[in-house]
């Protein structure tokens, strides 16, 4: 796919409330590609090209998005697109089918759990929250958690937003119980 631009946002946390459960930063990294929509302006039954041309999309930014983790390893993550007004939120979500979330998964090492995500229209300037979620088993409640971002001069009436972001821990001072990540089997992605 054509790529106008793609850029990096780093959100690192030391403490909430004043307090840090462990000393470890909670660092999160999103990347967008902001891509052509080959269907902006009309309609399409078939959106097999948008998935198919989502796995060199979803190669490139999830490689960026380990990257920027720099010396954390990836425990959570989630996916993300924003349409520009040309388009259908359908295309979105052809961009973030299976073809995307496996290269996701096996990028950063996840089971088979389910990766959230999130889509819509919208013209340049908006935010979207990509939500996140542990990446062997969704249930595990300190993971739950998100990243905004806000595209400043995406997507285009012509274009698409495509986005990826994971983190390396849970929430700091998490404490709402539920599934551990200990007790996480990589299955089912419940437990």
């Amino acid at each position: 796919m054509e790529i106008r631009k793609l850029f990096t946002v780093i959100e690192e946390s030391r403490s909430e409330m004043g307090k840090s459960d462990d000393g470890t930063d909670l660092r999160k990294v999103g990347v967008v590609a902001v891509v052509k929509n080959p269907m902006a302006g009309q309609y399409h039954e078939d959106l097999s090209l948008l998935i198919e041309e989502s796995e060199e999309v979803a190669h490139l930014i999830t490689q960026k998005a380990v990257m920027a983790m720099g010396e954390y390893q990836a425990e959570s993550y989630g996916k993300a697109a924003v349409v520009g007004t040309g388009g259908e939120q359908e295309h979105g979500v052809a961009m973030l089918t299976t073809v995307f979330g496996n290269i996701l998964r096996d990028s950063v090492g996840g089971g088979k759990a389910w990766v959230s995500s999130m889509t819509k229209r919208a013209t340049a300037g908006h935010t979207i929250d990509i939500p996140l979620a542990f990446k062997d088993a969704l249930y595990v409640r300190s993971h739950y958690d998100g990243m905004s971002i806000t595209l400043h001069d995406a997507p285009l009436e012509d274009e698409i937003a495509v986005i990826c972001c994971i983190a390396n821990r849970g929430r700091i001072n998490a404490r709402v119980g539920g599934l551990t990540t200990a007790e996480a089997k990589k299955e089912d992605g419940l437990v």
